[in-house]
This record gives C-alpha cells, sequence and structure tokens, in this order.
C-alpha cells in the first residue's frame, strides 16, 4: 500500500470512530508518534539522564563491568 492509500484508510478509520475520548487518546498518541519522528531521541533527554547515559557508556568501556551474555540470558529467563 503507498503512503497516499495509507493516510486514506487512516482516515476512514478515523471517521468511523465516533467515541470523543478514544479519539482524543489517538490525537495524543499521533502527536507524541509525530514528536518522536521530528527529533532525536537524545535531544529529549533531560540533562541528568544524559550523563548517565554518557556514565553508563564510559563504564561499559571496562571489561570488568560487563556480563556474559549467557550469564544475563540465564538470570532474565522468565522475562524474555
Amino acid at each position: 500500500m503507498d503512503k497516499s492509500a495509507l493516510k486514506s484508510s487512516l482516515h476512514h478509520f478515523i471517521e468511523q470512530i465516533n467515541n470523543r475520548h478514544l479519539l482524543e487518546d489517538y490525537y495524543h498518541e499521533m502527536k507524541n508518534i509525530v514528536k518522536m519522528t521530528d527529533q532525536n531521541a537524545w535531544d529529549s533527554l533531560t540533562d541528568a539522564q544524559k550523563k548517565e547515559v554518557l556514565m553508563s557508556w564510559q563504564e561499559s568501556e571496562d571489561d570488568n563491568n560487563l556480563v556474559d551474555h549467557n550469564i544475563v540470558m540465564a538470570r532474565y529467563k522468565e522475562w524474555l
């Protein structure tokens, strides 16, 4: 399906919704999706979050801080 057909289908689905709250929910979700695609994820982080990511990256450079893949998989098996 091309972009034009997708837009048309999306409009068709929206036109079928009569519940105001549901329409508002979809509106806010679509607004968030558009916002996230328009901005870099890094730019959406706070300064504290950026600092934490950079510190984690630095810590990952030390092999002593790394955990073997098999150990992680075994430890969190029930979540995967």
